[in-house]
């Protein structure tokens, strides 16, 4: 018995002693386990939030462009505003000073475009030139829409200025010109040239 009893209050001993390891053990453990959980979640995190690469110039510009035609189009005038600075300038397609001001650009916009039954702007070779805050690009554009039930075209190259404002660009002059399609081949004698072409009214076709 005496034995017995020994082993047994060996039997605890051993028992009691393995629960102590085991108390100590575990919280180190779990401890780790919750530093691995933290450092997997920030890697998820990590993960989750790719670098985002700044967009080069150019293409902000491209994109200015693109949208404001978007809105030209559509004769969508306040959506136009938020491409142009309040003093942008805009050269006359007749022999006239330029248009200085965006609310001076405005009535004149909505009168020529006002005869034309839809009106679609396709843009073909865009160059863009930054320099700082600076940038300038140069386009060649055919007209399409339909004026009083008939198609009507127009070609044209448009030179944009742009300058950075915070983190938008706007445009700061706009000097498009339409191509007569005589002299787009050849010249004839000062006598002989044609006005150029117009839109209702004597109003030059809408600037793109």
């Amino acid at each position: 018995m005496r034995k017995s009893a020994g082993h047994f209050s060996r039997c605890g001993f051993h028992a009691g002693l393995l629960a102590a390891l085991l108390l100590l053990v575990f919280p180190v453990a779990a401890r780790a386990g919750q530093k691995n959980k933290k450092k997997s979640k920030t890697q998820d995190n990590a993960s989750a939030s790719p670098l985002v690469l700044p967009v080069p110039v150019s293409e902000q510009v491209d994109q200015t462009i693109g949208e404001m035609l978007g809105a030209f189009q559509i004769g969508d005038v306040e959506k136009m505003h938020k491409y142009y600075a309040d003093n942008a300038t805009f050269v006359s397609g007749t022999f006239a000073p330029p248009v200085v001001g965006w609310a001076n650009y405005v009535p004149l916009y909505q009168h020529e475009v006002a005869a034309f039954q839809g009106m679609q702007l396709i843009r073909r070779n865009t160059y863009i030139f930054t320099h700082g805050d600076v940038a300038w690009a140069s386009y060649q554009w055919e007209f399409l829409s339909s004026l009083n039930g008939q198609p009507y075209s127009a070609h044209g190259q448009t030179t944009l200025v742009l300058t950075k404002v915070g983190d938008n660009w706007l445009i700061v002059h706009n000097h498009t010109s339409e191509i007569c399609p005589v002299c787009a081949t050849a010249a004839p004698p000062p006598a002989q040239q044609q006005p150029q072409a117009q839109g209702p009214g004597n109003a030059p076709v809408p600037k793109p």
